[in-house]
């Protein structure tokens, strides 16, 4: 197949996504979690059916910001997250924390609003804006130095040109995910974080099978026309990179499906991501290396191992 006579509407579509992707994220922003914001994370069994919006209404009532509720797997259980509290004017320390305040005032009006039936807290977080704030920065330093470390050893093991084009390929796969989140507006916390490392990992590795498979046809098949060379590498992998993204696919959905609401976001994030990366390994990277003038023949490490080699045409 040819895909890479492809390329260009390749490269429109991948640009309309990462251009849309960025403004989405610009324009609507990311649901940032607790862990990023600052704030508390309350779990709870609730002993009847709840009504959620008249039980939001009556959280936020207690004018303590704004409380979001959301139903956690089961319909009876709830994750509630409350803002970050604000030290009051004239505070000292010795004084009660005012999250922890908050805390027992939300517990005392959900006691109540459930009519003293027992309410089952079953998981209460708290995370410091502070906290928040370097977890933030130091996801974002995560993602970047793993792209760039990925970068370093294709271009060493490869050359430059090999290491570029991946670079661009798993910056691709990377915005792709923000977008995804931003357009959903699903929580975006460190777990997410963890499922674009995971996304950039499985996505080079579909990169570097297809890229070891160019190199060996650039020694090959020395005055084949790139173009044909390229679309062969491409195809020659091709089963392999279908047969492991569909069966890693069908673990993600049966974990999307069976794995509750806790890994639900990480999960949903691996799905899109492992989709974008197989296309990202055939339709973005191939053509960007096609691009860059890569070299014929074997780096100078191999050439001398391969000195006196018959040429193949």
């Amino acid at each position: 197949m040819n895909f890479i006579g492809m390329r260009m509407l390749a490269f429109v579509f991948s640009i309309v996504l990462v251009l849309g992707s960025i403004g989405i994220t610009v324009q609507k922003g990311l649901n940032l979690g607790i862990d990023f914001t600052g704030g508390t994370v309350i779990e709870i069994r609730t002993p009847v059916t709840p009504n959620l919006e008249a039980l939001r209404m009556t959280l936020n009532d207690l004018k303590l910001g704004s409380i979001s509720i959301q139903e956690f797997g089961q319909i009876d259980d709830l994750l509630i997250r409350l803002p970050s509290q604000k030290k009051p004017n004239g505070w000292v320390k010795g004084d009660e924390e005012p999250n922890e305040v908050a805390i027992e005032i939300v517990r005392e009006t959900l006691d109540e609003a459930f009519e003293g039936q027992t309410v089952d807290y079953r998981r209460i977080e708290y995370v410091g804006p502070q906290v928040g704030k370097e977890l933030k920065m130091k996801g974002l330093y995560a993602i970047i130095f793993s792209l760039l470390g990925i970068m370093t050893y294709i271009w060493f093991r490869f050359e430059w040109q090999f290491g570029v084009a991946a670079i661009i390929a798993l910056g691709h796969d990377a915005i792709a995910t923000i977008g995804l989140f931003a357009l959903m507006q699903m929580e975006f916390n460190l777990s997410t974080v963890a499922a674009i490392l995971m996304i950039a990992g499985y996505s080079i590795n579909d990169t570097v099978v297809v890229f070891d498979r160019v190199r060996e046809n650039l020694r090959k098949y020395k005055k084949k026309p790139l173009l044909e060379l390229f679309n062969l590498s491409v195809n020659q992998t091709l089963s392999r990179t279908l047969m492991t993204s569909v069966t890693t696919l069908l673990a993600l959905v049966a974990l999307y499906v069976f794995g509750g609401e806790v890994i639900r976001g990480f999960v949903y994030a691996l799905i899109f991501g492992i989709a974008i990366g197989t296309y990202s390994s055939v339709f973005v990277a191939s053509p960007v290396l096609l691009m860059m003038n890569v070299r014929r023949g074997a780096p100078p490490s191999d050439k001398a191992a391969e000195a006196g080699a018959p040429e193949v045409i």
